[in-house]
């Protein structure tokens, strides 16, 4: 007989021992990126979160002699259910301690919260969007992860193995350096291209000079319905509503760096394309352990104004579909490739795309640059 308990939690205390126990986990780790306390207790959330509008969700913490040594999220998105025809129950922010027992009990339940909802898969580590962390860890473990992204322990997935999972999708994880001679990218392909394409099409990249003007201008929601347009064909994709564009706006924005957000017009003055960086935070989240207060707001001050890494984190590129072949990617390197040289950063961790989609993962072609992890999402009927 298992000596696990789970409990269903619900409270703002318990949500904040679920929040803090990836850090305890992985708090020796010199590769994982904690989870952030504030900004994931916003996104569990019910008030807080727009996601809640088509997701229910169901909080599950493993329990052995009183301490805690596993939690995941239940989770329905409604939106993508429908969207792609499935009854599927996510399982996310998963994470537990080398033992089977407390895994299968963890995801038993939310197996058993799903069956009674009327799902009849399990599928996962996904969040309420495709905006929240994704993807389970199954090659790379040896490198610094990145704040957007998930890192876990290799054996989670013989844990999956051995409880009847199979593999699903399959994303990439890219380290993208910054040319800086000697490569093909610095004899100025892509701003050739770039000045072809603003000559032909009347194209032009729209810049900001701050993130005042940026809130001010209407552009934030436009860039995400470029990005719903072009990622709606993509895995499991659901798409965000504009509480949700608003609600990652606010989250992100103070993040940002004015630079190294690029969005293309047309000849109209229509944005038809955007790519967005931000400095990578890895480092000091895991100096401020995971928490703003009440002195971790000075590490990522610090990281973000006076002195940052040298990597920065590509977050998004998108397209829309009518212009995907027309060099508007070419222009968003050309400008980003710009900036994070005057900037002084050396490379970009590409946040993960998936493997599937080859022709996102044609754009590094022209870049030297390698795969360094592969996450992937596990399926099972119930």
């Amino acid at each position: 007989m298992s000596d696990i308990t789970i409990r269903k939690i619900s409270s703002q205390s318990d949500k904040r021992k679920f929040v803090r126990f990836n850090y305890e986990l992985y708090k020796d780790c010199p590769y994982a990126v904690p989870d952030f306390l504030e900004d994931t207790m916003d996104t569990f959330d019910r008030e807080a979160n727009p996601a809640f509008e088509f997701c229910e969700a169901e909080w599950f913490l493993a329990y052995r002699d009183g301490k805690i040594v596993g939690r995941v999220v239940a989770i329905i998105n409604r939106r993508a259910n429908e969207r792609w025809g499935t009854k599927r129950v996510r399982f996310g922010w998963i994470d537990f301690v080398d033992d089977r027992e407390v895994s299968k009990a963890l995801l038993e339940a939310v197996e058993a919260w799903g069956r009674e909802r009327g799902m009849t898969q399990i599928v996962g580590p996904l969040g309420f969007t495709d905006l929240d962390p994704e993807g389970m860890v199954f090659e790379g473990f040896d490198r610094l992860g990145t704040m957007p992204t998930i890192y876990n322990y290799a054996y989670y997935n013989d844990h999956m193995k051995a409880l009847g999972f199979v593999p699903e999708a399959v994303w990439v994880d890219r380290t993208i350096k910054v040319p800086n001679g000697g490569h093909v990218a610095n004899s100025e392909k892509f701003f050739r291209v770039a000045q072809i394409m603003e000559k032909r099409f009347g194209f032009r990249v729209h810049k900001f000079h701050s993130k005042r003007e940026l809130r001010e201008s209407g552009y934030i929601r436009k860039m995400f319905e470029i990005i719903n347009t072009s990622y709606r064909d993509l895995y499991g994709y659901s798409e965000m509503s504009g509480k949700q564009m608003d609600k990652y706006a606010e989250s992100y924005l103070p993040l940002m760096n004015i630079d190294l957000i690029s969005v293309v017009d047309n000849r109209e003055g229509i944005p038809v394309a955007v790519g967005v960086c931000m400095p990578n935070l890895a480092k000091a989240v895991q100096r401020a352990k995971a928490k703003l207060w009440p002195f971790g707001w000075w590490h990522l001050l610090k990281a973000l104004h006076f002195k940052h890494s040298e990597a920065m984190d590509l977050l998004l590129i998108g397209v829309l579909p009518e212009y995907q072949d027309t060099g508007c990617v070419a222009m968003i390197f050309a400008d980003i490739i710009e900036s994070a040289r005057r900037l002084g950063f050396e490379r970009a961790e590409c946040c993960p795309q998936l493997e599937t989609n080859t022709k996102a993962l044609s754009i590094w072609q022209s870049l030297e640059s390698k795969v360094t992890r592969r996450r992937r999402t596990w399926r099972k009927g119930i």
